[in-house]
């Protein structure tokens, strides 16, 4: 797998002696832009690229609004061009009437991103370009059309097809490794230490997904740790002083912290292809796996429990637990799907709510989030798709019989304080 992708990297990152000059160019980035639309040579296309994302880089955040809402206004979609190629289409449904009206409903600025990526390492760049987007749009949704395009445009780079998983071990570069540390969005790695102990061990695995345009950044990872029985705290899996588990003792592999990497790949899902392909991976590898499970947060947990006005002075080990079956089972959005970030993922992937523990995260994050409760979801291989179809099409959510009694037991208010 790591030769493949030093293969498709190479093949991604080969110097193009055609990408042009890097001398200063007197024109604006906006007519920089008209001129790239214009051009017809890949020459003088991909010169152009390269200097549209160097002046862009050198853009001050008021330029950089600016360049988006350039490309809100002047390079959108012309509404009366699309309905007259529609109707031309409808009364002569031809080859060419077709390609008039797709022309029609791709902006000009779809086809501006897709030519700044002729030049190499362009990708990440265009990556970083999305998250100031994602910024600006917060504040002005006439944007939200222009980030659509970015993310139509990136689904198709992302695809699964041109991923590839990578073991991370102690053995990876040192550069990825202090991602690894940098982009660790659940438990916090504080030193190389703490990384050697969560990456070194014969019990331990990361994995990772990368993209040959962006070779050296990982998009996604997850840290698993290899058991004996499924965990019940946080502090159990990543204690210094636990004991190492023989490979031919475990019977269960437990995701414990998975971690998007790229702020400009927002909404570009990659986990559910991950934990999958981990799970597959992982079975091949260690036969006796029988039980592939996550501990996880529950990030949204306290901050729900608060808005219902609940009495959370007073709650003790037992009625925390309730408590979180109750909301993990029941407490559900506007729309219908769960309350809950970490739920949605798990349960969209076809997981079951298996187990909910009390004092699993006694960090001060652990404890802000959820009162230091996590949960446990159980992807179950024979159960997965059904799982997934039950919950796609009827917002089903797929528990255990023990997560189903401590919900009821929260729903018939017998905690104390409500």
């Amino acid at each position: 797998m790591i030769r493949l992708a030093s293969i498709l990297a190479s093949v991604f990152d080969r110097p193009q002696i055609w990408a042009g000059s890097k001398e200063k160019d007197a024109r604006n980035i906006y007519d920089l832009i008209d001129a790239l639309l214009g051009a017809s040579g890949e020459v003088s296309g991909a010169a152009l690229a390269r200097k549209i994302l160097d002046k862009y880089s050198e853009l001050d955040e008021e330029g950089r609004y600016a360049f988006f809402k350039h490309l809100a206004t002047e390079l959108d979609v012309d509404p009366s061009t699309i309905r007259a190629t529609l109707t031309d289409y409808e009364n002569n449904p031809t080859k060419q009437a077709y390609s008039a009206f797709m022309a029609a409903c791709e902006p000009k600025r779809q086809e501006l991103v897709r030519r700044l990526n002729q030049v190499p390492a362009a990708t990440g760049r265009l990556v970083d370009m999305r998250c100031d987007l994602l910024k600006f749009a917060k504040k002005d949704k006439q944007l939200s059309a222009v980030d659509l395009d970015f993310r139509h445009l990136f689904v198709s780079w992302f695809n699964r097809g041109f991923l590839v998983l990578s073991p991370i071990n102690w053995q990876t570069s040192a550069d990825v490794l202090e991602k690894i540390i940098q982009y660790e969005a659940v438990h916090e790695i504080n030193s190389w230490e703490e990384l050697r102990a969560r990456l070194q061990p014969k019990d331990r695995r990361c994995f990772a997904f990368f993209h040959p345009a962006m070779p050296d950044e990982p998009l996604i990872f997850v840290e698993v740790a290899i058991s004996k029985g499924v965990p019940n705290s946080i502090q159990d899996v990543l204690s210094e002083a636990r004991e190492i588990v023989e490979l031919d003792q475990a019977d269960t592999a437990v995701f414990y912290s998975i971690s998007n990497c790229q702020d400009g790949l927002a909404g570009i899902s990659f986990g559910n292809s991950l934990i999958k392909q981990v799970v597959a991976d992982l079975a091949r590898e260690i036969e006796n796996l029988k039980h592939f499970v996550t501990l996880s947060p529950i990030p949204n947990f306290r901050n729900w429990l608060e808005k219902q006005n609940h009495v959370v002075s007073t709650l003790d080990e037992n009625d925390i637990q309730k408590l979180a079956a109750s909301y993990l089972t029941n407490a559900k959005r506007k729309d219908g799907w769960p309350y809950d970030t970490v739920a949605r993922f798990h349960l969209g992937n076809g997981a079951m709510i298996h187990a909910v523990h009390a004092n699993a995260d006694l960090s001060e994050k652990g404890k802000k989030q959820s009162f230091g409760a996590m949960v446990n979801y159980l992807y179950d291989l024979k159960q997965i798709t059904s799982n997934h179809e039950g919950y796609a099409a009827d917002k089903r959510i797929s528990i255990s019989a023990e997560v189903e009694a401590l919900s009821k037991a929260a729903d018939n208010k017998s905690i104390k304080g409500l």
